[in-house]
């Protein structure tokens, strides 16, 4: 692969990328305020009956187990991406935020222009959108360099590991009891990737290379930093914005970045071969899937609530390890089933204790 398409660099996609990963409670050991809660609240039950949340379940997990497999797909005899990456990354963008553009212009038609989708802003309040949109920008690069050195089902699985970086920057940057169930969890849940990962080979211990480990993790602490930065904007005060008019500053400013970063690592590459080189049918699903799976968790937060996503991450996993099979020859091992059970157990744990605390 060219030098220009595979340096690592500083995205998006941002999920609303709004929606923190973690719930933590200031009830537990350390006797902060009984019941307050730094996560946004849950939504409001859907009165419509299961069919609306089953939809938005059956999308969130389709979109999230085909989001590895479409990556893995779309690279060049299966060793390289023939487009540039930073490209790809900045399309999504842009049809994220068209697509955010058109849902607040749906909420003018039937709504009116209120305050709360109005798209007019202080600078104050503009200037915090840069932060987690360059944070989403480099953790969304290196989701396609992680899939270099590892297959789609493990990628897959490393992924959970930003629940455990989100945990651990509650703690520490936001001085946020957990409780010893919690923590509990996200022990189990790194146990659970690190079995998943061990090699049934005398020649490695891990499955995937110091180099992809190294850069899943990376994107964890990334993940992170966005998700507990996201949510201090949404609970900062002022008016409740429509989550679409917010969508429209974040990926605004994700398109921007992604722009500077075409200059600085792909200009030769894109200059002389052009912005759409490379792309296919197969490249254009991956770029739409993306879009839609930051749109998909704005749903989830409205019409379902948030162990949705424990059950749509859980099965994900199973759904990428089974199509990877036909698809790519991925040879089902011990270790590997043995860490997804640990880790679907973990991630289910830990979000039914986050829902017993409120």
């Amino acid at each position: 692969m060219p030098s220009s398409l595979t340096r690592l660099t500083s995205p998006p996609p941002r999920p609303q990328e709004s929606e923190p990963l973690l719930r933590v409670s200031e009830s537990g050991s350390g006797g902060k305020g009984a019941g307050a809660s730094t996560a946004l609240d849950e939504p409001p039950r859907d009165d419509h009956g299961w069919g609306r949340q089953t939809l938005v379940t059956l999308a969130l997990t389709v979109l999230t187990s085909s989001q590895g497999l479409l990556i893995a797909a779309s690279k060049k005899n299966d060793v390289a991406y023939g487009y540039a990456v930073t490209s790809a990354n900045c399309t999504v963008e842009a049809v994220k935020l068209l697509l955010s553009l058109a849902f607040v212009a749906q909420a003018w038609a039937t709504e009116g222009v209120t305050e709360e989708n109005s798209l007019r802003i202080s600078l104050s309040e503009l200037a915090r959108y840069p932060v987690p949109a360059a944070l989403y920008l480099a953790k969304n690069l290196l989701q396609y360099y992680v899939l270099l050195y590892t297959d789609a089902p493990s990628y897959q699985i490393l992924k959970n590991l930003n629940i455990v970086s989100t945990g651990i920057l509650y703690r520490v940057f936001l001085q946020k009891e957990l409780s010893n169930f919690q923590w509990t969890a996200l022990t189990l849940l790194a146990l659970g990737c690190t079995v998943a990962q061990l090699s049934g080979s005398s020649d490695a211990v891990l499955t995937t290379p110091a180099a992809g480990i190294a850069i899943a993790v990376a994107m964890a602490i990334l993940s992170g930093f966005a998700g507990v930065y996201t949510e201090l904007i949404l609970k900062s005060g002022g008016a409740k914005r429509n989550v679409n008019a917010q969508n429209v500053y974040l990926y605004a400013f994700g398109v921007v970045f992604n722009i500077f970063a075409i200059f600085a690592y792909d200009y030769d590459a894109v200059k002389s071969r052009g912005y759409f080189h490379g792309y296919t049918f197969l490249v254009a699903v991956m770029i739409a899937n993306h879009a839609a799976s930051g749109i998909a968790v704005s749903l989830v937060m409205k019409f379902a609530n948030n162990i949705v996503k424990v059950y749509s991450t859980s099965v994900a996993m199973i759904l990428t390890t089974l199509v990877s099979i036909p698809l790519f020859g991925f040879e089902l091992t011990v270790p590997f089933v043995l860490g997804t059970a640990v880790v679907s157990c973990a991630t289910f744990l830990h979000y039914e204790s986050s829902r017993a605390k409120k």
